[in-house]
């Protein structure tokens, strides 16, 4: 570990040429290399978390529209995260600082959500970073010791590259069959077919997208896989494992250093999942729900 930053504690994992940092506040990816190339969009360590990279997002991801939902009949009003669009924004705990146990190569971050304005229930969680010879793997856990069935969504915010590369370059592959349509906070209103020329791959110079999407393809071994690949013919792959049945690519100029960086993120549901009911997941005292996802280069 090294001292804090506004990040928090932060952890160093190295396994060969393979290494990563994670943050204590959020449980945030802030870096991964192979052989001393980023794989994870860096920023500086004196600095807070610019647009939640790395973050993960429990007990729901993405936006609820004016902090409300409905609690199977009782109204919830949550805190305003995004005053921008009136909306709470990525769950509870972006902004915790976990308790931290490691190893040389993995490391796990835990925290509670306590019941609080807006969502009355406890909620264990932890997530595990794991070092691989070619990437990291990822498992989130959490198990409700509330008295009651607690709705729960899970996602993470990684800002992904392929150092030495121009983001503009990268040829993006998102194997999703159906996007979600928002309004002008973002929010969905409706869904239609996804572009097909995602599946293909598309050149992230000539897109810009914030955009849910889901019918996600699944590989043999049932695992969704997105792809950046740079000209050189290096691929990097996000996959996502059951449960993970949403992503969200987010591309933008305002991260700090880079005139282009682009979020793949795995999502159990979509926005205003608390509202809708889509992809939302009631666990039942005790119960326990454990996900994967990971990154590798080949």
């Amino acid at each position: 570990m090294t001292s804090a930053s506004p990040t928090g504690t932060q952890v160093h994992l190295q396994l060969g040429d393979v290494s990563a940092q994670i943050a204590q506040v959020g449980a945030s990816l802030r870096s991964l290399q192979i052989g001393g190339v980023d794989l994870v969009a860096p920023y500086p360590l004196d600095a807070p978390t610019p647009s939640c990279s790395g973050v993960v997002l429990v007990p729901w991801p993405n936006r609820v529209r004016d902090g409300r939902w409905s609690d199977e009949g009782v109204e919830r009003q949550l805190a305003i995260t995004e005053p921008k669009f009136s909306n709470a924004s990525h769950g509870l705990l972006r902004f915790t600082a976990y308790e931290i146990t490691e190893g040389a190569s993995s490391a796990t971050l835990r925290a509670w959500v306590v019941p609080q304005t807006g969502y009355p229930y406890l909620l264990e969680t932890s997530v595990t970073y794991t070092l691989r010879a070619d990437g990291i793997d990822v498992e989130h856990v959490i198990t409700n010791h509330s008295d009651t069935a607690a709705p729960v969504a899970v996602g993470t915010h990684p800002f992904l590259t392929i150092g030495g590369v121009a983001e503009q370059d990268l040829v993006l592959r998102v194997p999703a069959r159906t996007r979600f349509e928002t309004d002008e906070r973002m929010l969905p209103v409706g869904t239609h077919p996804a572009d097909a020329s995602l599946r293909e791959g598309v050149r992230l110079g000539d897109v810009s997208l914030d955009t849910g999407f889901t019918d996600l393809d699944r590989d043999a071994d049932g695992l969704v896989r997105h792809t950046l690949t740079a000209p050189d013919g290096r691929r990097l792959t996000l996959w996502q494992g059951e449960g993970f049945d949403v992503v969200q690519v987010f591309t933008t100029d305002k991260y700090p250093g880079r005139p282009l960086a682009v979020a793949i993120e795995p999502m159990t549901a979509p926005a205003d999942a608390l509202n809708s009911g889509r992809g939302l997941r009631r666990l039942a005292p005790g119960e326990t729900w454990t996900l994967h996802w990971g990154l590798t280069l080949d």
